[in-house]
């Protein structure tokens, strides 16, 4: 059995000629690794796609269906059905607990009739009325 080599740590003389050896070689690849590097580049391209049949465009939506997507789709206008309805029954039926929280402005108020707000033809003519 052949005896191993005692190693010995580097000096700082040894460690400059490694530098040095390092700075004045010039890692040039050679030409067979360029043909290969080309080569796997030239495979991993993608191809042309089929040329296809020209896309019908799509059918124009309806004035509904752009007025539903402009509010925010179907769970939108649900939520916005909802507050409608409950307003309206609010306003109709005005609950104690709205004149309440109004402080008695909602049945307070006696000063106009609903006929005294509509607008009549005399009103408009200039008549009285």
């Amino acid at each position: 059995m052949a005896e191993k080599a005692e190693m010995k740590p580097l000096g700082a003389d040894d460690l400059d000629a490694l530098f040095e050896a390092a700075r004045t070689r010039t890692a040039e690849p050679t030409a067979a690794l360029f043909e290969r590097v080309l080569a796997d580049a030239e495979a991993e391209m993608p191809t042309a796609p089929p040329v296809a049949s020209p896309v019908a465009p799509a059918p124009r939506r309806g004035l509904a269906a752009r007025l539903l997507s402009a509010v925010g789709g179907w769970p939108a206008a649900t939520g916005l059905v909802a507050a409608a309805a409950t307003g309206v029954f609010i306003g109709m039926a005005a609950p104690s607990a709205v004149e309440t929280l109004s402080g008695g402005y909602v049945s307070g108020t006696t000063g106009y009739g609903m006929e005294d707000l509509m607008v009549s033809y005399a009103g408009l003519m200039g008549s009285g009325g």
